[in-house]
């Protein structure tokens, strides 16, 4: 307990110092809001501009409207949208934050659920047929752009094979679907965003999970282990597998951000409204307030993420929880 509490306490300045720096660079960004409502428009003036400007407290000082933007936020309270809806940010957000976290959630699954045993295995049996093989597949992993085989994938099995959509979360005709047909018609819309997602994911984490194996299975304990008779199963499966998921759990943490910041690509290319394409949107409005929210959120997820890898890898070393 004396570990988490330690842990939560470093969030809150680790998470209030990642605000300031954003909303610092967003603001040195070029462009303004206001410029979107009155650059083509001929019937503003000058002071057309200002009242607007006025209105929206953008010709306040950085510090003053950060620190009203931070006495807000406090209370989850950020702001109205600058878009044209005027909608409340808290809900915009919430509307698209289920889905996101849907995609990455099953995105970190399969990746764990495909990568470790692969990453075992090809430790295991190094230099086997099934090794080389593997690696071949994941140097290709590596090399492949994410935008580029969402593509492809499209090309072959939206349009050539015609067996999944190519974009949106639900059909058009979802709300007339039985329970069981609405389950499948959000998994077919699902499928090719959840493999571009952990694509990239499943080449880096088999890798470190094998050279991992492969550090741990030369050493003396394992030698030993091996030497009192125990069968291969409870040397690599007990003895070796815990202390090779240590650097694979701190990987773990430090992925969360890379699958929320390609929340963006993935969701802009298969049209999913989630809160990568509602990001990218309102970065082209230069709506400040939701760009705000999203990335507090974004923050606020990449920390947990952390938390729960420092948990994790206390659990699996107790010298670390211990030691703090």
């Amino acid at each position: 307990m004396r570990f988490l509490v330690k842990r939560i306490a470093l969030m809150i300045p680790t998470l209030i110092g990642i605000t300031i720096i954003s909303f610092t660079v967003m603001k040195m960004a070029p462009g303004d809001p206001t410029s979107l409502m009155t650059d083509l428009n001929p019937n503003m003036n000058e002071e057309a501009v200002k009242r607007i400007r006025a209105h929206y407290g953008l010709d306040q000082p950085w510090s003053i409207q950060y620190f009203k933007w931070l006495r807000n936020m406090a209370v989850l309270d950020f702001g109205r949208s600058f878009a044209p809806d005027n909608r409340p940010v808290i809900d915009k957000i919430a509307e698209r934050i289920p889905i996101t976290l849907l995609i990455n959630i099953l995105s970190m699954a399969l990746i764990f659920s495909v990568a470790i045993p692969i990453g075992v295995m090809s430790a295991v049996k190094q230099d086997s047929m099934f090794d080389r093989v593997s690696s071949l597949i994941v140097f290709i992993g590596f090399a492949i752009p994410t935008f580029w085989l969402a593509l492809l994938m499209m090309i072959l099995f939206g349009v050539k094979l015609d067996w999944l959509p190519i974009s949106g979360f639900r059909s058009l005709n979802y709300s007339h679907l039985s329970s069981v047909g609405r389950i499948l018609d959000i998994g077919k819309h699902l499928i090719m965003p959840i493999f571009v997602s952990a694509f990239g994911g499943l080449a880096g984490m088999s890798r470190y999970m094998r050279s991992n194996m492969l550090e741990v299975i030369r050493q003396d304990y394992i030698t030993t282990a091996r030497a009192k008779g125990l069968d291969e199963r409870t040397v690599i499966f007990k003895h070796a597998f815990r202390n090779a998921l240590l650097p694979v759990i701190t990987i773990l943490g430090l992925s969360v951000p890379g699958l929320i910041g390609g929340s963006v690509i993935f969701e802009t290319i298969f049209a999913i409204p989630g809160m990568g394409q509602l990001f990218y949107q309102s970065v082209m409005m230069r709506d400040y307030p939701t760009i705000m929210g999203i990335l507090v959120i974004g923050a606020a997820l990449t920390l947990v993420g952390n938390l729960l890898a420092d948990l994790l890898y206390s659990w699996a070393d107790p010298r670390i929880r211990v030691s703090d």
